[in-house]
């Protein structure tokens, strides 16, 4: 049943839960809640007709996890004790989740759940929310749905990626509007529970000055202003995971002189903002990658050739000299398989991946031919302008087609029942490979001892406060 109102909402779902005084939730029946009725709330919170629905929905979603163990969490106290040495071995995989995100989620705990895997990072990058039509409080109200849908307990690390400085406004003198509008951001994702936002200004390096220091400045002092901001909105208890970078991913690789130039002014500046604070808990460089791969004429993606000894390098240098977890590798995902377990070997702390999953979904069997061609049609007509003169098509639909998980997003969640378990099966399976090659698997334990999540309770929303109590199930 679709509901209409709030009063609808709670009414339809009043045998699962049922409101307490002062709006706290007691959950009437466990195993409904976690079951049909969280089919029924992770709906309503990406598609429920009214914004008081999906605000109303996401508020249950999160109070009921809390009740359930699945706490939205940071995963900065594991950092800081890969930083005294006390654990390593293992890099952290950060899940970039674009699309059928409820059913994608699933796949990710279940992976986890059967490998005992507990250091793992579901994020939505700052891009990817427009064309993936992901706000902060709709993403991690899904992830956490996910969470709870599969019975995982435990820290729940939902993080934004790449919250990046837009070069041409800085360069416009829109400097402050654009740090606003970041700010702004961050204020969004750490009221809906991201617990980890990884701060990208390396867009602002300058490497027409004339050193190091100089062509950091402005990266290091604005990712500074960032992470002082967040420390100042972040739940009392709760330290959030902050990364930076000092090198944008598809340019130069990064050396240890410039981490040691962007840290070394970070420090300085941020010290004198939040003197005694804690910064960063990881640093996100350049090896050799590039976000989706480079693509070839037929649509395939090339062989990457990542530079690990540099990312040795730069993970021993974070961590020895300033305390950090290590360093972070971006646009991996598309690595050839047998790839994935020199990160461990470089003591890399952190790996995102994403465009492999997409492809996942697109090349998967089941995904419905009629829909596909609907999707690249759509592509085609919309994107015209960004296909250059050289691209082939396949190359065209290869780098468009994450363009379609906003516009086709609810087509997305409503495949057909077979399509979505066969996708995620699938789905699952690789994660499970991920995680073992990453060598997470076992690192729940770790997480538990090492992670001490704050449960934070998230504000009642004003149709939640207003609305009356439905009646009692008999």
């Amino acid at each position: 049943m679709t509901p209409h109102s709030v009063p609808d909402m709670l009414h339809r779902d009043r045998a699962s839960y049922e409101l307490t005084n002062g709006h706290g939730l007691f959950l009437k029946n466990p195993q409904k809640f976690s079951g049909p009725t969280m089919d029924l709330l992770v709906w309503d919170a990406v598609f429920g007709e009214s914004e008081d629905i999906r605000n109303v929905a996401r508020w249950i979603i999160r109070r009921g996890g809390l009740e359930l163990g699945a706490v939205p969490a940071s995963i900065h106290e594991l950092y800081e004790a890969r930083g005294r040495k006390e654990c390593g071995g293992f890099t952290v995989p950060a899940i970039n989740i674009r699309g059928m995100s409820y059913d994608v989620a699933r796949a990710v705990i279940r992976a986890a759940k059967r490998l005992k895997a507990g250091a793992f990072i579901f994020e939505l990058g700052r891009s990817e929310m427009s064309y993936t039509d992901q706000r902060p409080g709709e993403f991690a109200a899904v992830m956490l749905a996910a969470a709870i849908r599969e019975g995982f307990e435990g820290p729940v690390f939902i993080q934004g990626d790449h919250y990046q400085a837009n070069p041409k406004k800085f360069a416009k003198n829109y400097f402050e509007l654009e740090l606003q509008a970041i700010r702004d951001l961050c204020q969004e994702a750490v009221s809906a529970g991201h617990g980890n936002i990884d701060i990208d200004s390396s867009t602002l390096v300058d490497l027409s000055r004339p050193d190091l220091r100089e062509q950091q400045r402005s990266n290091f002092e604005v990712c500074a202003e960032l992470a002082a901001f967040i420390r100042s909105i972040e739940p009392p208890g709760m330290t959030v995971s902050l990364g930076g970078e000092i090198g944008e991913v598809g340019k130069k690789n990064s050396t240890p002189e410039e981490l040691a130039a962007f840290m070394d002014g970070f420090l300085e500046v941020f010290g004198k903002k939040l003197p005694g604070k804690r910064g960063l808990s990881k640093i996100s460089v350049n090896t050799g990658t590039s976000h989706g791969g480079v693509v070839l004429p037929d649509g395939t993606v090339a062989q990457v050739a990542i530079d690990f000894e540099t990312l040795r390098n730069l993970s021993t240098l974070a961590r020895d000299r300033y305390g950090m977890g290590g360093a972070v590798q971006h646009g991996a995902s598309t690595l050839p398989a047998d790839a994935f377990h020199k990160f461990v070997e470089c003591e890399t702390v952190e790996v995102h991946l994403a465009t492999e999953f997409q492809n996942m979904m697109f090349e998967n069997a089941a995904f419905p031919r009629d829909l596909k061609e609907e999707i690249y049609k759509h592509l085609r007509k919309t994107f015209s302008d960004e296909k250059k003169p050289a691209d082939t098509d396949e190359q065209f639909i290869y780098k468009t087609r994450k363009k379609a998980f906003g516009a086709f997003k609810r087509k997305f969640w409503e495949l057909p029942a077979e399509v979505r378990t066969r996708i995620g099966n699938d789905l699952e399976n690789k994660f499970a490979f991920l995680f073992e090659k990453l060598n997470v698997q076992q690192t729940a334990d770790l997480v538990k001892k090492k992670v001490n999540p704050v449960r934070v309770l998230p504000p009642v929303p004003p149709a939640l406060a207003a609305a009356p109590k439905p009646t009692p199930a008999t």
